[in-house]
């Protein structure tokens, strides 16, 4: 895992110079941040291997066989690695729940990374079928965050 100090300093880097894409690659790690217009660097890395450990554990917990897997149709994926939150506060209701329509620019959640909250949209138009994660936990980048029945 990289360390949080040297990650800072490559995305400082990329803002003092105006830079929209950073890949590093040495034996041992691989980092690539890209930069959406000058909103804040998003950390592009493949999922861990160990995150494919878990899938047993997710099917001990599917849903019933009427309902869609977790992982076929359309999905809400997190654009980068943080923590996911389903509203702006702890005290205001969330973004979108399960029943809600959505379309390409419905804001869903935020994911918080480094500090900075970033605002996550739907890119889809649909019907939330389900929130797949759990308020306050870290995601990893293209985890499906929201299953979307398409309407």
């Amino acid at each position: 895992m990289i360390d949080l100090k040297i990650l800072r300093s490559l995305i400082k880097l990329m803002v003092d110079n105006d830079l929209s894409e950073l890949d590093l690659r040495d034996q041992d790690e691989t980092v690539a941040l890209k930069r959406a217009g000058h909103g804040a660097p998003v950390v592009m890395a493949p999922p861990p291997a160990v995150a494919h450990a878990s899938a047993p554990a997710a099917a001990a917990s599917a849903p019933a066989a009427n309902a869609p897997a977790a992982d076929e149709g359309p999905a809400v994926e997190s654009p980068m690695v943080g923590t996911f939150y389903t509203s702006s506060d702890p005290d205001t209701p969330p973004f979108v729940q399960v029943g809600d329509t959505v379309g390409p620019d419905t804001v869903v959640c935020i994911i918080e990374a480094m500090k900075v909250f970033n605002e996550v949209k739907a890119g889809v138009s649909g019907v939330v079928e389900r929130v797949l994660i759990e308020n306050a936990q870290p995601v990893e980048f293209g985890q499906r965050l929201f299953a979307i029945r398409p309407n």
